[in-house]
């Protein structure tokens, strides 16, 4: 794939996946401790872009795009907007859990495919992958002080890295560009979706008591 059209490709899926984390972010803003437009705004623009920050700081592409490239503060305001004023998606669990699937999914991919356009190495780029994606998401999570649900949720952390993981052995067989990023995007997701479906978790240690499951008597 030509060069033009992979970053248009990566473009085009940081913004989906702008979109989807600012609804996350700003529904659980209004979910979780309900505060005004300006916090709801601000909890899913920092849902939204906090994680590529972080990649771009960390592969020194400064300023982030966050900042040079006024469609990413666009459509994080657009989809924190939306959240706001569409109240009737506050009343329902799943919309929350499937756009905060989508935009994992979608920020895996495309921080470890800009890891590879770097030049980084593979190893590099999966660990990039994973903190695009868990890293907007864990600041939400800090900023509304409760455990970041990367350290405590059915897997999550897990999915970005099959899927960043994915994208990398792709790119390393030759698999063009747009399959091999909708497929590794798409095994993220399900992944994340199972996990969240079986209340499946990553492993944990021996005897650890879970808070969030009732005490047998």
């Amino acid at each position: 794939m030509e060069v033009n059209t992979q970053s248009t490709l990566l473009l085009v899926l940081d913004l989906l996946g702008t979109f989807a984390f600012a609804l996350n972010g700003a529904l659980t803003a209004v979910r979780v401790i309900r505060i005004d437009i300006v916090g709801v705004v601000t909890l899913g623009m920092i849902t939204a872009l906090g994680g590529g920050i972080l990649r771009d700081i960390m592969i020194d592409d400064l300023p982030p795009s966050t900042f040079s490239d006024w469609r990413y503060l666009t459509v994080a305001a657009a989809g924190s907007l939306l959240a706001f004023f569409a109240r009737r998606l506050e009343r329902l669990s799943t919309p929350i859990t499937v756009f905060d699937a989508a935009g994992l999914s979608l920020f895996a991919i495309t921080g470890a495919g800009k890891a590879l356009d770097f030049g980084l190495g593979p190893m590099q780029a999966v660990i990039l992958g994973t903190i695009t994606g868990v890293g907007g998401g864990t600041v939400r999570d800090v900023l509304v002080r409760r455990v970041p649900v990367v350290l405590t949720s059915e897997l999550y952390a897990i999915p970005a890295i099959v899927g960043a993981t994915v994208l990398v052995v792709c790119d390393r067989a030759g698999v063009p560009g747009l399959p091999a990023a909708l497929g590794a995007a798409a095994l993220c997701f399900a992944i994340r979706m199972i996990g969240v479906r079986y209340d499946l978790h990553a492993p944990r240690p021996q005897g650890f008591d879970d808070p969030d499951r009732p005490k047998r008597t």
